[in-house]
């Protein structure tokens, strides 16, 4: 049995490989498809069954945790970061460098109970595809719609230039539909999907379009989440920030997670702080008795949307306003 330790960034991965014990010297390969593609072939070389472990950070692990999970011969392994520390810790390690730290994570593959990385279905991986292209679409088209507005306030710009900027917003457009048709369809072959996008979109705020970007995240995300995980994972969760007793910054949401999420929540966030009763008097709520800003409380409603969602999911109940906020009778 081979083990393997891969310190992930954004940009690089740190690689050592330990074979019948002895590790050999780390190595460095770019956190891109083609080098996960070089380090797969890599790992599949060495004699008999590896293990390879990583830590979850953020969403830089997930794409090399897919494209590892392929092989046969390869058993993926993604631990809490606060595991690997206390295993750091327990080894005496004195100093901290990215090659120590995939060191650290062959020794803990070696040494601790295998808990095995559970791949998510084609249909997830191919809706969180879908899900982000159509956001990064959306980006572009609306780049090119505030170039467009500049180009319109000159008599100067040739009707061409007009044209074809009008042309290409049309064809950002029509590639969104297309992208979004295709996500639908995976949902509506599977019935599993059909319900989890019923039950998301039984809230007032989520439309097809949000529960696509949704679905798209939360799907891929592991089964055993807390709710409180999944705030952190989205990057929801309070960030304090005390020093001494002079300094004390406002708290702030942290951000230090999947940005998809925020991005997908945001619009229905405003929508039912309309719209639906509970919401509304939730964010009003927020505003009036608790002091929050209006963007304060948009991302509290955020926060409490993706509890609900959590909710529905694990009790398979449609949204229920009183669950989320109990009004007050006069």
């Amino acid at each position: 049995m081979n083990h393997i330790g891969i310190d992930v960034s954004g940009k690089e991965l740190r690689v050592v490989v330990s074979v019948n014990g002895k590790h050999r010297k780390a190595q460095s390969y770019e956190n891109t498809p083609e080098d996960h593609k070089r380090l797969v072939a890599l790992i599949q070389k060495l004699q008999g069954e590896s293990i390879v472990c990583m830590e979850a950070t953020g969403m830089h692990h997930f794409d090399l945790a897919v494209a590892l999970s392929h092989s046969k011969t390869i058993t993926v392994t993604v631990i809490n970061p606060k595991a690997a520390h206390n295993f750091a810790k327990a080894l005496m390690q004195r100093c901290k460098t990215d090659s120590i730290d995939a060191d650290t994570l062959a020794s803990y593959a070696e040494r601790m109970p295998l808990i095995e990385w559970r791949r998510p279905s084609e249909e997830a991986l191919a809706l969180r595809a879908l899900a982000r292209r159509i956001s990064a679409t959306n980006k572009i088209k609306a780049q090119v719609k505030n170039q467009l507005g500049a180009l319109m306030l000159t008599q100067e710009t040739p009707e061409v230039i007009l044209a074809q900027t009008k042309s290409l917003i049309g064809t950002l457009e029509e590639q969104i539909a297309s992208f979004r048709i295709n996500a639908l369809n995976i949902v509506n072959r599977n019935r599993e999907l059909r319900e989890v996008f019923a039950l998301i979109t039984s809230m007032k705020g989520i439309a097809e379009a949000s529960a696509i970007q949704l679905l798209g995240e939360l799907l891929t995300m592991p089964d055993d989440l807390t709710v409180k995980q999944w705030v952190a994972y989205a990057g929801l969760d309070p960030k304090h920030f005390e020093s001494g007793s002079s300094v004390v910054k406002k708290t702030r949401i942290s951000k230090a997670g999947n940005r998809y999420i925020r991005q997908a929540l945001y619009m229905p966030a405003l929508v039912a702080s309309r719209s639906e009763p509970h919401v509304a008097a939730y964010y009003k709520h927020l505003q009036e008795k608790c002091g929050l800003l209006k963007i304060q409380a948009i991302c509290a409603v955020m926060r409490k949307i993706l509890h609900a969602i959590y909710g529905m999911l694990r009790s398979r109940q449609p949204f229920d306003g009183r669950m989320f906020f109990r009004m007050e009778t006069a």
